[in-house]
Order: C-alpha cells, then structure tokens, then sequence
C-alpha cells in the first residue's frame, strides 16, 4: 500500500510536470495550438513565428522554470534538515537577498562599464552573497536559542539585503537598469539556452550530491546523537548541507532573482504527498514538486493579465504563503 502511494505520488508530479510543461509552451500573449507545437517540438516545421515563439522563447524559458523551480524546492528541503524546522527556507532566512545584494552589485558594475556578465560569473556572485548571509545566520544560531528568533533574524537580513539591493538599482545609471529592476523582482524571462545548459550542469551536479547524501540525511534526521553513532562526521555533515544549499539557492537568483515561499511550500506539500519524511523519496519528489510549482506560477504570471506580466514572487507568494501559515498553525496545535 506504501510503495503503491508513492508511484502514484511521482506519477502525479511527473504528469503534472509535463501538462504545465505544454500549457507553458501553448499559453501566453500569442497563443499556439497543441498540435503546432508537437510539430515543431518534434521537428516537423510548422508556422516560422510560432516556431521561434516556442524554440527561443517560451521553451527555454519554461525548462529554466523547471529547474529552477526543483532547486529551489530542494535547498529549502535541505534548509529545513539542517535546522530542524519546516518554516526554514532560502528567502525566509535571507539567503536569497543575499545573493541578489552581490549579483545586483555585479551587474550593475559591468553595466556601468559597458561589459558582459557571464552566467558562470553570476553564479559565483550569488554563492559568494549566500555564503555571506548564511554565515550570518549561523552566528545568529550560536547566540539565539529559541529558533523563532532565529527565523525573525534571517528575516531582518533579507529586509536589509533587499534595501541596500533597492538602493543600488535605483541609482544605477545605464539604459539597461529596467531589465535590472525587473530582475530584482523575480522573473523567468530573458533565460535563453546558454543559461539552461549552464544551470543545468551546476544544479544537476548538486542534485547528485544530495542524492548521495540520502542515508545521513536519513540519520541526521532522527536527532545528532543517532547520526555521530552511525558514523556521520556532524561537522562536515552540516557544512555540506550549507554549501549545497546555497548553490542551489544561488543558481536561481543569479538567473531568475529572488523567488519567494518555494523553499518552504513545496518540501512540506510533498511531505504530505508521499506520506513519509525519507530522504531517498523526498529528494526526487521535491525537485518534480518544486518544477511543477514554479511552471504553474511562471503560466499564471503571464497570462493572468496579459499582455503585462507579473513577478513571479508575488504569484508564488500568493500560493506559498497560506502554506506557511498553515503550518505554523498546526506545529501550534501539537504544542498546544
């Protein structure tokens, strides 16, 4: 009955993951017909203007969604092991904003002198600023208990990450500092295929990482005391899942900017899903789970006023935050 629950589990996510792949690829200002689109996916020529629509547009746009969306769904998950609590994500902690403070900081510096920023250099922006917020968060930690205080801390640096990031775009002077701003909100657009492969290689390789990890997580989760009796180095433990986290975290702000709640919703809804807290299932359902959220988010933000388009953080925000909340209600009650 377990096993049969969890197939259905990832059939779901699978099925949902590849509808809301299509409907990407079919909805938005233009709309394209399902069928054209399965001929020109599958090479069989179709109209030029759709075809570049979806090949160029809206195709990479909606892969990077996708992975982009289960990273970010898994360094929550590995966020909320390392601190025991299920409210624990990279935008609640702060970690998100900083690493747009550093990406924003470098493309704005490159901007001012007329260079390219390559995706790479991004990224290793977005690490350096996550590094730099996670560490605060980890001092935080040693001084603060309660991990209530905690969370409001991690808050607190985000608030003044995201500040100092307003501040810095606000007075950029270039003729590029539109697209900036619309970055600094969270967006999916302007992701083309050198982006993707380059994501891809960096997130996959962390996702490998994290799937290799299944059985300390497993021991980890069951207290420190039971994982240093199997033999899990705690310390070393620990500090890997910072640096996975932060990758992965970093990875989507350095291409789609700060994304809002994925972190947190999507490892406790997956949770509920499976039915069971074992990392060699959650690990795989996180990442389905967190594409299809970010691919459902991604389709209402553009086509729900169309043609304007909305963040994506304000429509995640929207589906992710009575998550939240409901969960701290319930973690209430079974105190209480």
């Amino acid at each position: 009955m377990i096993h049969r629950r969890r197939e259905m589990a990832y059939g779901i996510l699978t099925l949902l993951v590849l509808a809301l792949l299509f409907a990407n690829l079919c909805s938005g200002s233009v709309s394209i017909p399902f069928g054209e689109v399965l001929r020109i996916l599958g090479g069989r020529g179709g109209d030029p203007v759709f075809s570049d629509i979806v090949l160029q547009i809206r195709f990479p746009r909606a892969l990077a969604a996708a992975v982009l969306g289960g990273a970010l769904a898994l360094s929550g998950y590995l966020l909320q092991t390392f601190f025991h609590n299920p409210i624990a994500g990279p935008f609640i902690l702060g970690i998100s904003s900083g690493a747009k403070l550093v990406v924003a900081m470098v493309m704005v510096a490159a901007l001012g002198r007329t260079m390219r920023v390559s995706s790479l250099a991004l990224i290793l922006a977005a690490f350096m600023g996550a590094m730099i917020s996670m560490g605060f968060v980890l001092l935080m930690s040693r001084v603060m208990d309660q991990m209530s205080m905690l969370i409001v801390s991690g808050v607190m640096i985000g608030y003044i990450c995201t500040a100092v990031t307003d501040f810095i775009v606000t007075f950029a002077d270039d003729a590029d500092i539109v697209n900036l701003h619309n970055w600094s909100k969270g967006s999916f657009s302007g992701i083309g295929w050198d982006n993707v492969a380059v994501m891809s290689v960096v997130i996959s390789a962390a996702v490998f990482c994290i799937f290799s990890m299944s059985k300390p997580i497993s021991a980890y989760q069951m207290g420190e005391s039971y994982a240093c009796n199997m033999g899990v180095d705690i310390r070393l433990f620990r500090g890997i899942l910072v640096l996975l986290s932060s990758i992965l975290s970093a990875c989507v702000t350095a291409f789609a900017g700060p994304v809002s709640f994925v972190g947190i919703a999507v490892p406790h809804l997956v949770k509920s899903l499976f039915g069971t807290a074992k990392p060699l299932f959650l690990i795989p359902g996180c990442f389905l789970g967190g594409a299809a959220f970010c691919l459902l988010c991604d389709l209402l933000a553009r086509v729900m006023f169309a043609p304007t388009e909305l963040s994506i953080s304000t429509v995640t925000a929207i589906f992710g935050a009575p998550v939240v909340l409901f969960i701290m209600v319930r973690r209430k009650r079974e105190r209480g």
